[in-house]
């Protein structure tokens, strides 16, 4: 019996007038996951692709390549332009990029400063989920059910065990694989939206803390260029505030509203309003977008949405749905955008995560064979066309690599392929673990997905990187065409794409002209991208994109070794005829 006077703890508290949730978890389901183990997945999920690679032509290339002309002071710090093209990025991720390569300047190549701080904005993003799982699974609508001969979980070793499973979730998304290891402004939104999240679900809990964190992450997620969802997440958060019966999360409204204001007042000095609204995707691009960017968390979240159905106005389910919600909505208004789809990536991993308590047997089973049979495929795939690279055998895998990347010669790294062969042992013995006999414990059904994706990303990162670099990356083209400039001559390549200027910038290391009116400036050489007319063109038959003015002789036509669309055609200025002087007079 309860002695006379002494107050339970509040985490047994349960109104009368909450519904019974349908989780009931053990004392030894609720086992979290080994700290170490924890750390393990982490590391090797962040930390592969973060050395010895290039950037990759894209968003990340672009992203890189004026945060270099920034830090460089080839441009200015508040009106950043590439080539001399004036851009409408967002000011705050790219001088957090610019600000990392001027400290690492000397002693840290360029690429992999500028890709450190958002390494570990891609740690934050995970510890922010971690917490805010912890602190929604401890609130008491979310509390599983009280045994009836006891045994039943504590609330904090529940709380634990549902937070390392939406860790994992997050891991295994395989939306944020590639686009997580980039340095694009999209990381630091998501690694706000994150951080929002946690303020919410932390609040009643952590007041000041939660404060803070609403007052950084609003304006922040403004300032790296998503004004219009830090306002919409902002207004759905001051709804769950004022609808809430929890004084914590209700003191949080003047806090948002604060938030809010400087997120509106912060977008334009740095120049995030950007009217990007596009025509609604077609309905079936849309699902399969959704189908894979989210996998394997959406059918789990979709499962959770079922079983609490009669919970969904609970904060641990009202606030991810907030943050999911949100995203989806700035997916379809933006074409199908996967960068705005995103920024839902730790709403749905937070709502997976509450799907773990009531899967049962079945289920469990059909995602730890489908993990083990599809990634253990991918793993042996990697491995097969990697001893094709280093032994030529099998030839049908050889041939492949070089009719895809024609010119590629491999390279071996011993330390790479060590971590290949950790990699690969650890992921046998973690399907041998989950297989055997053991305890049953909540994130079971997530560590294999979680640990296939990050051995799969190794491995790519390792046994694959010189393959992808050569692929991806705009090196070879950049030393192609600047075996045509002369060092210290600049090149005129007006309209150019930014990833080909930034490449000639960064790894031609030539001053480059992209404006419009750059053919009649002084650079010697002048680049024009054409497209290739047709598809299977052999030898570069090509289609102008632009009119070359007079004056200009063509001398050479270059592409990147893996692109059978395009071709940049080099100029040079045409020598000019002199007057010849005018003959001396003769003596009278």
């Amino acid at each position: 019996m309860r002695s006379p006077g002494r107050t339970p703890p509040a985490f047994y508290h349960r109104p009368v007038t909450l519904k019974p949730n349908p989780a009931l978890v053990t004392r030894d389901a609720a086992r979290r996951l080994p700290r170490l183990a924890l750390l393990l997945f982490c590391a090797a999920y962040v930390l592969p692709g973060l050395f010895g690679r290039d950037p990759w032509r894209g968003a990340d290339l672009n992203a890189f390549g004026l945060m270099l002309a920034i830090a460089e002071g080839r441009t200015s710090w508040l009106a950043p332009a590439l080539g001399g093209v004036p851009t409408e990025a967002a000011l705050l991720p790219h001088w957090i990029g610019a600000l990392a390569i001027l400290a690492g300047r000397g002693w840290l190549d360029p690429a992999l400063a500028a890709r450190v701080p958002f390494a570990l904005l891609l740690v934050l993003t995970l510890v922010a989920v971690w917490y805010a799982t912890f602190h929604l699974a401890r609130s008491e609508a979310a509390q599983p059910l009280p045994l009836a001969f006891g045994g039943e979980a504590s609330p904090v070793d529940y709380a634990r065990a549902i937070a390392d499973g939406a860790l994992l979730l997050v891991i295994a998304t395989l939306g944020l694989l590639q686009l997580g290891h980039e340095t694009t402004p999209e990381l630091a939104q998501l690694a706000a939206a994150a951080c929002l999240q946690w303020a919410l679900a932390a609040a009643p809990h952590r007041g000041w803390p939660a404060r803070a964190g609403v007052l950084l992450a609003l304006p922040a997620l403004s300032a790296c260029g998503a004004p219009a969802m830090a306002l919409a997440l902002g207004a759905g958060a001051l709804v769950l505030c004022w609808r809430s019966r929890d004084a914590g999360l209700k003191s949080l409204a003047p806090w948002l509203a604060l938030a809010m204001l400087a997120s509106a007042l912060l977008a334009w000095p740095a120049g995030s309003w950007a009217w990007r609204v596009a025509p609604v995707i077609e309905p079936a691009l849309l699902a399969r977008l959704l189908l894979w960017f989210l996998w394997p968390a959406w059918p789990l979240a979709v499962w959770t949405l079922w079983r609490w159905r009669q919970h969904l106005a609970q904060h641990h389910l009202a606030i991810p749905l907030l943050g999911l919600g949100v995203a989806l909505l700035a997916c379809v208004a933006m074409d199908g955008s996967d960068r705005a789809l995103m920024l839902g990536l730790p709403g749905i991993a937070v709502l997976a995560a509450f799907a773990l308590p009531t899967l049962q047997r079945g289920s469990t089973a059909a995602i730890d064979w489908f993990s083990v049979f599809f990634f253990s495929s991918c793993a042996v795939i990697i491995w097969i066309f990697y001893l094709a690279m280093q032994t030529g055998m099998p030839a049908r895998a050889l041939g492949t690599v070089l009719r895809l990347a024609p010119g590629f010669q491999s390279q071996q790294s011993l330390p790479a392929l060590g971590l290949a062969l950790l990699a690969t042992a650890a992921w046998l013995g973690l399907v041998r673990w989950r297989t055997g006999r053991h305890r049953e414990v909540l994130w079971k059904s997530v560590v294999l997905p979680a640990g296939g994706v990050a051995l799969c990303w190794l491995l790519l990162m390792t046994l694959w990187l010189p393959l992808l670099d050569y692929g991806r990356s705009n090196r070879p083209l950049a030393e192609r065409l600047v075996r045509h400039v002369s060092r210290g001559a600049c090149i005129a390549a007006p309209g150019a794409p930014m990833s080909l200027v930034a490449a000639l910038e960064f790894h031609g290391r030539r001053r480059v002209d992209a404006t419009a009116t750059a053919a009649g400036g002084t650079c010697p050489v002048l680049l024009q991208t054409q497209a290739l007319r047709g598809a299977g063109v052999a030898h570069g038959a090509a289609v102008a994109r632009a009119h070359v003015a007079a004056g200009w002789r063509e001398v050479a036509r270059e592409r990147r070794p893996t692109d059978r669309n395009e071709v940049v055609v080099v100029y040079r200025r045409a020598p000019t005829v002199a007057l010849s002087p005018a003959p001396p007079a003769l003596p009278r």
